[in-house]
């Protein structure tokens, strides 16, 4: 599943959540438009959707395969180009 059907599946998965659902349809809108997301977008597209417990149901719906199938592109996109915060600290010379 590429990511563009993953942002679909989560906008019908989300429709009892307007907020969510709203924000799901246009990030597969935009991808479907040829058009760029932002890695803050689908952060916080998956942010909401698990705390509206989307993804807990979705997980207890699907299998493991389905599910993983759904989520990765999502995930791996967001490895892929969010930036890494340091947990060292900063020491001046």
């Amino acid at each position: 599943m590429n990511l563009q059907d993953a942002t679909l599946v989560l906008a019908t998965e989300s429709a009892e959540h307007p907020e969510l659902h709203r924000m799901a349809q246009s990030v597969h809108a935009d991808l479907a438009g040829g058009r760029d997301v932002p890695y803050t977008v689908l952060d916080d597209l998956i942010g909401e959707a698990s705390g509206k417990g989307v993804l807990r149901a979705m997980r207890h719906r699907y299998s493991a395969t389905a599910f993983d199938a759904v989520l990765m592109p999502i995930l791996r996109e967001l490895g892929r180009r969010k930036p890494i915060r340091s947990t060292r600290e900063f020491r001046s010379p």
